[in-house]
């Protein structure tokens, strides 16, 4: 963190602005008191399902013991369709949509909504689904860096004509703070690894079952094999955005993903659906067991 923990962004054209619209939220700074409405954040959540968010927001409450039963949860970006927002005592927990450009425009607006709030010292933790490599499916996984397709750690985006690359570290001492608090739950493994963040599902992440494919199962298993000697445990489409715009932001971050599968046994997600929510109820366990320590909330 920066400036006394507080929020830093990078765009000197904000101070120029008499109103900052934060429209896919349906937030503004003159149409909303920010400061007042999430001043108190520490710890915000953000994962791809609004459901999954909404879930999330309710075990939390439940997990930090606050006053009542979670039915005066209400959707905060309810006026618009894009994302979803849920602000449990110090927990926010918002949906980020699918791939990067949809997390992408969300951190933005995020980003400043914390700045604006006079938000300090916020942890900010991606949850999600993923799939894994050489894993067993079920394996939590913390990441310590997320890489592109050729296992660079780094996020490439076209900004007006030029190709801009930036840097995809994850906070360290928080994926191990992490780990430490897996060991306190004996149901699931976790471990520490890299994460490939790619633009697709299908062809970008080497399944054989999309409506397209260029490739054979073996230049595919091959690929995969060279991903796992790289360190990659775990493929997934928004960590290396996430990772770059929160180090540029001096945010504290961290992704930890659930492996729904491992793709050296096959491209497609079998289980049933009470195992699949099972799963993915697990970075969720986790990082309520780390929320709650950072707090001092006894267990």
């Amino acid at each position: 963190m920066v400036d006394n923990g507080f929020v830093h962004i990078k765009n000197p054209h904000l101070d120029m602005l008499s109103e900052d619209i934060l429209y896919h939220f349906d937030l503004g700074t003159k149409t909303h008191d920010l400061p007042s409405m999430f001043g108190d954040v520490k710890f915000v959540c953000v994962g791809g399902s609004p459901n999954r968010m909404r879930s999330f927001a309710l075990f939390i409450h439940n997990e930090l013991g606050l006053d009542g039963d979670g039915n005066n949860i209400v959707d905060i970006c309810a006026g618009t369709d894009r994302y979803s927002m849920y602000k449990v005592g110090p927990v926010l927990s918002i949906s980020h949509g699918m791939g990067i450009p949809s997390i992408s425009i969300m951190l933005h607006e995020l980003i400043k909504l914390l700045h604006h709030a006079k938000c300090r010292d916020v942890t900010l933790i991606r949850i999600g689904t993923s799939g894994g490599i050489g894993i067993e499916p079920g394996t939590v996984v913390i990441t310590d860096i997320a890489v592109d397709a050729f296992f660079r750690p780094q996020f490439e985006q076209i900004i007006l004509d030029k190709v801009v690359v930036r840097n995809t570290q994850l906070h360290q001492e928080l994926a191990k703070d992490l780990l430490e608090c897996s060991r306190e739950i004996s149901s699931f493994p976790t471990i520490i690894g890299h994460t490939m963040c790619t633009y697709d599902f299908y062809e970008g992440q080497g399944r054989l079952d999309g409506a397209l494919c260029s490739f054979s199962k073996e230049e595919k298993f091959e690929y995969l094999r060279k991903a796992y000697a790289a360190g990659v445990r775990n493929i997934e489409m928004e960590s290396s955005v996430f990772a770059a715009m929160c180090h540029l932001c001096g945010l504290k971050a961290a992704v930890v993903c659930v492996t729904l599968l491992n793709r050296l046994e096959g491209d497609q997600i079998c289980h049933s659906h009470g195992v699949l929510t099972e799963f993915q109820s697990r970075p969720q366990q986790l990082i309520a067991t780390y929320i709650k320590k950072q707090l001092g909330v006894c267990t």
